[in-house]
């Protein structure tokens, strides 16, 4: 069964930043975490200064003390850190990321503030929580410090983003994972310690693009600035030649990974394998040669 985590408001009798005892927590879930207030707007204006100093960790004896006051009530304390994930921020995007990762066996710590949003997914999965991504006590509470990889998806909320990003990297999370809207918002995560920066939009327009601006152009992935794998419908001058007598590599800097026929996939083909019309050629290259090839 999913497991979840609720936020309670905190009383005048409930310290702030503290988990419940255990006897007050249920069997059906890990405990409950104190909410704590958001960090003022204002603090994003020392962001960048802050950022130089979050990739060493705090202070060894404030770690230990934390590390005594929260040890026994994380459910993912002294777990290893193998194929573990944080997903912080559940709209589409991030719920697709942790349900893809759980599908694929990962361990998948998943955060989100709305608390209906994290009760619609408690059944979906397996751990997901409701806190505050931009308190670094709540985010210590949960155990993330533990876990090998973060992933940002806060969408529009960029101060929330940047935020989260940052005390990620203080917590000593090996790997930051950041998703922007924007060119500008990529190159602010990465100054304030985002290992990677993705644009979902930018690269999903930009992969259309390439797909209209070329004829017969199935699919293209892009590895780099100007290498990628490019699916398109095999030309008729490739029809009845096999990739030898075609000399893809030679001619265009081209390289065959897969043919796509019919419902079969047949990868790295031989050198003596026909090309038939109707045929998706799978190449590795540059987006210029592969119209080359198929002018």
């Amino acid at each position: 069964m999913a497991a979840s985590i609720q936020i309670k408001q905190s009383t005048e009798d409930e310290e702030p930043g503290r988990l419940s005892p255990p006897e007050e927590r249920t069997t059906s879930s890990w405990g409950r975490l104190l909410r704590i207030g958001r960090i003022p707007g204002r603090f994003i204006r020392s962001l960048l200064p802050f950022a130089a100093q979050t990739s060493s960790p705090a202070p060894a004896a404030r770690e230990e003390q934390a590390s005594q006051e929260t040890a026994s009530y994380s459910p993912f304390r002294r777990r290893g850190r193998e194929s573990e994930f944080v997903v912080i921020g559940l709209g589409r995007f991030g719920t697709a990321v942790a349900s893809t990762l759980v599908e694929n066996g990962r361990t998948v710590l998943a955060i989100d503030s709305d608390h209906e949003r994290v009760q619609a997914l408690s059944g979906e999965l397996p751990h997901v929580v409701q806190l505050d991504a931009t308190n670094i006590d709540a985010l210590r509470q949960a155990g993330v410090e533990t876990f090998d990889t973060g992933l940002v998806c806060i969408g529009t909320d960029f101060e929330n983003n940047l935020l989260a990003t940052v005390l990620l990297r203080q917590l000593g999370v090996q790997r930051v994972i950041a998703k922007a809207l924007t060119i500008t918002q990529r190159e602010i995560l990465l100054k304030v310690g985002a290992d990677e920066v993705i644009l979902p939009e930018h690269e999903a327009g930009r992969r259309l693009g390439r797909m209209m601006a070329v004829d017969h152009l199935v699919d293209y992935l892009e590895v780099s600035n100007d290498v990628g794998v490019v699916e398109l419908l095999a030309p008729p001058s490739t029809w009845e030649h096999s990739l030898s007598e075609l000399s893809l590599r030679q001619r265009y800097g081209l390289t065959v990974i897969a043919v796509r026929r019919g419902d079969d996939l047949i990868v790295s083909p031989s050198a003596s394998f026909q090309i038939k019309e109707e045929d998706i050629v799978v190449v590795l290259g540059r987006m210029e040669d592969a119209e080359r090839m198929r002018q």
